[in-house]
């Protein structure tokens, strides 16, 4: 087999990892599959795995597309081809996908036909989208940023595999490796998709958000000095880990709001825990002046005394003598910083998406938060990706759905059921839905309805906050689309009682609820309140802010890696004098 080479204009011997025999039995995707639908109605391999036969339901969705859109075709006098390149196609799949599946997506067969009318039942221009959870890197990190990418543009990212579906097991389409964005299929996988110019496209040219959150994330391992990894001793040493420093990260939110001359970014500060990091969260708030706090659990990222030799570990919300003092800063500053930012006591924590054992608070069950919701009740515990314990492909999630066992009456989902019981009482919990989203609702739509009625259900959709994860994933759009189409089929809500998700539910939760937690005015004309974000920002970008987020060409010199290095490890000058003085 042969793979055509972009960059050369060639095609090139193809270095699968099938036999002649397997391959005997397949054909190109892009030269044997007989029908072109909008969405796979087939597994498509890579060559690393053997595709799997055409699926019953998958025939079924085809055949049902073919129909549609033939039918539709000939009422409109064009060639079915072109139909099903329109969004009349996408409608068309989108119909025969409910018939088979189950109704999850809102979409009227009116839609086939009328342009404007798709157009119009897709998110409305005057959705307020507050997106809380957004990424991008320095330009000396840009790399970590592919395999997310990979994940969700699917082979043609160039990966070897699916990076997180090792076993090769079919998701609820009976892909191994679906395209959760499709408008990145095709398109480079490089380091650059994660910079600050992309990223501004992404969200702010190409997507729905009015308000972005720009997230970071506390460095759980470092290296210095060529050693091999090891937990940072202090905040300071764990920045040469960081993905976006608190630096970096307040550097990016300025200038956005700059350039559009209106708050359409937040940033989050670091939350390093513990005692012996409280003065870098004072520093913080003075210097870098944090809209909420973000942490990991599952990150070395506590500081438990003074010793400067002993190194951070893991943490949980309820320990008294660790995070505790960190939450009191937070909150006896939070009265002087209310006014300015009204989100500063959103405590913002990655939770779930973890396959470590045992199974405990330091790698995100949330067994930790009701002490710590109950102890604090004027902050916001926020838990981020909503718990959900499978890393990324929900295959597993997905099997507990359907094994039956049932918590309070619902499918037991780890640990995303017993989360939203367990948060349920304070209403100071908030239940933030990145990457679990963007991860279930193409691949396994029926996991994804299961998570968001149970959210629903014992949370309420005030509690409820939209995060897209993005850039990993490209533009948010995609998300935002399929939230605002996307309904909990009604059987499932008969039989677990789940409630309807509303369009005032979805606009709670793509941004009335975040804009209320940050003390945002949504009210009258959101393109005067929150201007845009200029195209020629790329332009407007000065080299201080190059330097700062060390793109490429503006990183510093070796010199001030290696004083902030010295910085980090906690040296002190030691006075030494050389030479001769007179006595």
């Amino acid at each position: 087999m042969t793979k055509w080479h972009e960059e050369g204009r060639l095609w090139e011997e193809d270095h699968g990892l099938m036999d002649e025999e397997q391959i005997a039995k397949c054909a190109r995707a892009d030269e044997g599959e007989p029908f072109p639908s909008p969405v796979p109605t087939r597994m498509v391999s890579n060559g690393e795995y053997m595709p799997v036969p055409q699926t019953e339901k998958q025939k079924r969705v085809e055949s049902r597309i073919q129909e549609l859109s033939e039918q539709a075709s000939r009422k409109l006098g064009k060639d079915r081809r072109q139909f099903l390149k329109s969004s009349g196609g996408m409608a068309a799949a989108l119909l025969a996908m409910n018939e088979v599946f189950g109704r999850f997506f809102d979409v009227d067969p009116i839609e086939m036909f009328e342009p404007e009318v798709y157009a119009q039942a897709g998110a409305p221009r005057d959705l307020f989208v507050f997106d809380d959870q957004l990424h991008f890197v320095r330009g000396t990190r840009g790399a970590v940023g592919m395999g997310l990418r990979s994940l969700s543009q699917g082979p043609s990212s160039g990966a070897s595999g699916n990076p997180n579906n090792p076993k090769g097991l079919p998701d609820e389409q009976g892909n191994v490796w679906g395209v959760w964005n499709p408008a990145l299929v095709g398109l480079p996988n490089t380091p650059d998709n994660f910079l600050i110019g992309q990223f501004i496209k992404d969200v702010y040219l190409d997507s729905q958000v009015t308000v972005g959150l720009l997230s970071n994330v506390t460095a759980s391992v470092v290296s210095v000095d060529g050693q091999p990894n090891r937990p940072p001793r202090n905040a300071r040493e764990a920045a040469a880990g960081e993905m976006l420093t608190a630096a970096q990260t307040a550097a990016g939110r300025n200038f956005i709001n700059e350039i559009s001359g209106s708050t359409r970014m937040l940033a989050h500060g670091l939350l390093y825990v513990g005692r012996g990091n409280l003065d870098f969260i004072q520093e913080q708030i003075e210097q870098n002046k944090p809209d909420s706090w973000k942490g990991y659990n599952i990150s070395n990222a506590a500081k438990v005394d003074n010793d400067p030799m002993s190194p951070m570990r893991q943490w949980r919300h309820d320990d008294e003598e660790v995070a505790y003092p960190t939450f009191e800063l937070i909150e006896k500053a939070y009265g002087a910083q209310r006014a300015q930012k009204p989100g500063f006591n959103n405590i913002c924590v990655h939770k779930g998406l973890s396959t470590a054992q045992p199974v405990r608070p330091e790698i995100g069950h949330p067994g930790d938060l009701p002490k710590a919701a109950r102890d604090w009740p004027n902050l916001n515990f926020i838990t981020y990706h909503s718990c959900i314990q499978p890393p990324f492909f929900m295959y597993d999630a997905l099997l507990e759905v359907r094994g039956g066992k049932l918590r309070n009456g619902v499918p037991d989902i780890s640990w995303t059921t017993e989360y939203a019981i367990l948060a349920a009482p304070f209403r100071n919990c908030y239940a933030e839905i990145g990457t679990t989203w963007a991860s279930s609702i193409v691949t396994f739509p029926t996991l994804a309805a299961h998570i968001m009625g149970q959210l629903m259900k014992f949370m309420g959709p005030d509690r409820i906050v939209f995060g897209s994860d993005s850039v990993w994933y490209g533009s948010p759009q995609w998300q935002i689309d399929a939230l605002w189409r996307f309904q909990i089929p009604e059987d499932m809500r008969k039989k677990y009682g789940y409630p309807e998700l509303t369009q005032d539910a979805k606009r709670k939760i793509l941004g009335l609820n975040s804009a209320k937690l940050y003390g945002m005015n949504t009210g009258g004309n959101l393109q005067e309140r929150f201007k845009a974000v200029p195209a020629d920002y790329a332009q407007r970008m000065p080299a201080e802010l190059k330097k700062t987020l060390e793109l490429p060409g503006f990183q510093s010199d070796n010199m001030s890696r290696i004083k902030e290095q010295y910085a980090a490890l906690g040296a002190e000058p030691s006075h030494t004098r050389y030479g001769w003085i007179h006595l």
